[in-house]
Order: structure tokens, then C-alpha cells, then sequence
């Protein structure tokens, strides 16, 4: 049952769960869910070294299947939850596919393309702009990346 005051820590919740699956996999512990009426329909973490991929981000490969979910490249009716603030490529990404609402969790500092560093997300010079909603569940989505980086110094790895 979906908690009526916080509706987004439940999906935010199945996002780290995908995060907890790509830390269990030696990935960088990002995950996104895709919900459209009211069900996930795609539900994807970081697979970079599985893939050997760069482009293999948890919104990309979310994205993808809720396309093929859907039968359409507009996500028109859909919301992306992510672990982690969208990336440029990512945010790109949300603009094309027409993606309405994004909610993420951590925001980053470091390549984060919806407030951070860059408003692609919102740019009015994009044929579309999602509405951003940041810092949901930022804390538990922090925690996650924070231990595995940890791990992977204490492990001598970049």
C-alpha cells in the first residue's frame, strides 16, 4: 500500500532496491524505476562494467524499457524515480523520451543535469521540460553511494 502523505519514498524505495542490486554487482549504486498509472513499468540499475558500456546508466536502460514497455519512445504519462541526480546524458535522455515528472534522490555535484550543475531538464530552449522534484529520500540514497566508493578505496580501486 502506497503511504498517501509520501507517495515517492515508496518508489523511491524500489529505486534502491535496483541500487542495492548494482552494489551487489560491483556497479556504481544507481537505480531508477519508471512508473505510469500508478505500476513500475521498467526497473533498471548502473550495468557500465557489466555492459562495458558507457551510456549503460539505470535511467537509460529504464528508459529503454518502458519504451518497449509502452510501444513508444513518448513517455508521456511516466515518472522517473533515480537514486541519483540525472547526469547530462541522462537529462538528455528525459528530454527526448518526453518524460514528464523526475524525482531523484542524492543530488551530484559533480555531473548533476537537473540542478546541480545544469537545468537541461528545465531548459525552455528544449522542445520539453520535465518537472524536477530533488532530495527524496536523499539521505538513504546518499548512504549507498558513500559505502561503495568507501569499499571500493579500502579495495585500492579507482
Amino acid at each position: 500500500m502506497i503511504d498517501p502523505l509520501h507517495p515517492h519514498d515508496h518508489w523511491m524505495k524500489r529505486a534502491l532496491d535496483q541500487a542495492v542490486a548494482a552494489f551487489n554487482s560491483d556497479e556504481v549504486p544507481v537505480g531508477a524505476v519508471v512508473v505510469c498509472d500508478n505500476q513500475i513499468i521498467a526497473a533498471a540499475h548502473n550495468q557500465r562494467e557489466m555492459l562495458n558500456d558507457p551510456t549503460a546508466h539505470a535511467e537509460m536502460i529504464a528508459i529503454t524499457q518502458a519504451a518497449d514497455a509502452l510501444g513508444s519512445w513518448r513517455l508521456l504519462e511516466c515518472t522517473l524515480y533515480v537514486t541519483l541526480e540525472p547526469c547530462p546524458m541522462c537529462a538528455g535522455a528525459i528530454v527526448q523520451a518526453r518524460i514528464p515528472w523526475v524525482v531523484y534522490g542524492a543530488s551530484d555535484p559533480k555531473a548533476g543535469a537537473c540542478d546541480s550543475l545544469f537545468h537541461i531538464t528545465g531548459d525552455i530552449r528544449m522542445n520539453h521540460q520535465a518537472a524536477v522534484l530533488g532530495g527524496v529520500m536523499k539521505e538513504d540514497c546518499r548512504a549507498i553511494l558513500q559505502e561503495f566508493f568507501q569499499k571500493q578505496r579500502a579495495q585500492g580501486k579507482k
